[in-house]
């Protein structure tokens, strides 16, 4: 069986630079996003450059049918999963009623429930063959409740719980879960949320290039966490030891405040 990575999320972003990763490192890889365009420019790009096989499968993970296209593709390649990045996700910026309820079901799906059926599915076979590694991007939104990012902190929360808990469960068995948790990031991650105004983008965020490169290396070494930055390190230590109510709350707040107030 060919071994492969998958990369969701891949066409732009910390997604398209883990993909590169892969791809300097000779690895054979398989790119999902929704703008097939993107993805065959990616593939030829790639191909040309590293002289590795890509494989594109242009799908919405925010719907069911998403999820089945990379499981057809896989199926009929017969390949063998050896790496899983779930980066694919995005969130929505705003007072938690004022956003639109449609864009929280996507969010959800995409963000939580497409990404737990990929690890599941893909880390059976991993654990099965004994060998394997498994990336999900999660966010330092994730370390505590954020007001004004409400769901989408909720969601990467989860992401964190979820990779925490089946890290430890494959203990032992060739096969490793690592959780990225980025911070602000110069991604189109924050157009896409509308963050235009929020407080957290005021000084800019890391490239692209140097979260995927901390995440990458992590997830090689086997790591659990990976915070890049070493300003994000000492924010996720911070809220890690900050007793929760209302102190946490109010610097969350301050944190995901807008700029127009």
């Amino acid at each position: 069986m060919k071994e492969i990575a998958i990369v969701t999320g891949a066409s732009s972003g910390i997604g398209h630079e883990i993909a590169k990763l892969f791809a300097k490192d000779q690895i054979d890889i398989l790119i999902v996003a929704r703008d097939e365009k993107k993805l065959l420019e990616i593939k030829k790009s790639f191909e040309e450059e590293y002289k590795i096989n890509v494989f594109t499968v242009a799908a919405d993970l925010s719907k069911n049918e998403g999820i089945q296209a990379i499981h057809d593709m896989v199926s009929s390649k017969s390949f063998f999963v050896r790496y899983l990045v779930n980066n694919a996700g995005f969130g929505d910026y705003g007072k938690f009623v004022d956003r639109s309820m449609e864009k929280y079901r996507e969010m959800i799906h995409l963000n939580m429930l497409s990404l737990t059926e990929l690890t599941y599915y893909y880390g059976k076979e991993m654990v099965r063959k004994g060998s394997g590694k498994i990336m999900n991007v999660a966010s330092m939104a994730g370390l505590q409740p954020d007001p004004n990012f409400a769901v989408y902190g909720a969601t990467k929360a989860y992401v964190i719980s979820l990779s925490e808990a089946i890290h430890k469960e494959f203990e032992n068995t060739g096969v490793s879960v690592t959780v990225l948790s980025p911070g602000a990031t110069e991604t189109n991650f924050m157009e896409r949320a509308d963050m235009r105004n929020a407080k957290i983008y005021e000084k800019g965020g890391m490239t692209s290039r140097d979260v995927a490169l901390e995440g990458y290396n992590g997830m090689m070494k086997g790591k659990l966490h990976v915070i890049p930055g070493f300003k994000n390190k000492i924010l996720g230590f911070l809220s890690g030891i900050t007793p929760s109510g209302k102190l946490r709350l109010n610097i969350a707040a301050k944190v995901m405040a807008s700029k127009k107030k």
